[in-house]
């Protein structure tokens, strides 16, 4: 059977106005594990093409802020977010931060970031893992005491030590597929809840 990419989500998208599908997947985490609050400033990863911040944008509400970071420009105009075309690795985040009015610590670090595949399953399972150590290394050094994490990854034999680098900076770890992930995709996101503060 062939696959069809304009299955439900991606109708369901269309008609809420999201800019993909991806945006259900922040929404069932935010319903199981209550993300998001109003007021909250949000480090969106990878944010293109802007459906996690479109879905953050309603939840945090006039007082809240976004500020998210891509390769792609994101083509989006929502009025507590702010969007940088930049790759992470050649940012100077803290200048960043001072320019665009955004001072650490965030309530929230996520991280939608994925390799350009391959199709050469190892050296994209890498890839990932490198996208989500980088992630985690930010989320690190601007997360507040108890603040929240979020970083997709292509299942591999590193989950398991990924997610204890998470078990040592977080008081929970949790792991979800969300239910409007394609069938044939890999990806498994972890979640970090409670950040514990440095010593």
């Amino acid at each position: 059977m062939a696959y069809d990419r304009k299955d439900y989500y991606f109708h369901k998208a269309k008609s809420e106005n999201y800019a993909a599908r991806s945006a259900f997947k922040l929404e069932e985490m935010d319903q199981r594990f209550k993300i998001l609050k109003a007021g909250m400033q949000v480090l969106d990863l990878g944010a293109a093409p802007g459906s996690w911040s479109q879905y953050a944008s309603r939840k945090l509400g006039s007082q809240g802020r976004i500020l998210g970071i891509d390769l792609q420009e994101i083509k989006l105009d929502l009025p507590n977010a702010t969007f940088i075309q930049a790759d992470l690795r050649d940012l100077n985040l803290e200048e960043i931060f001072r320019q665009k009015g955004f001072p650490p610590p965030f309530d929230l670090v996520m991280s939608d970031m994925a390799p350009r595949t391959t199709g050469i399953r190892l050296q994209d399972q890498m890839r990932s893992l490198e996208l989500c150590e980088l992630a985690l290394e930010i989320a690190l050094r601007n997360l507040k005491a108890k603040g929240t994490f979020i970083a997709k990854l292509f299942h591999s034999e590193d989950f398991d030590s990924f997610r204890q680098k998470l078990r040592k900076a977080f008081a929970k770890v949790e792991v979800l597929r969300p239910k409007s992930t394609r069938k044939e995709s890999k990806e498994v996101f972890l979640l970090g809840l409670s950040r514990i503060p440095s010593p």
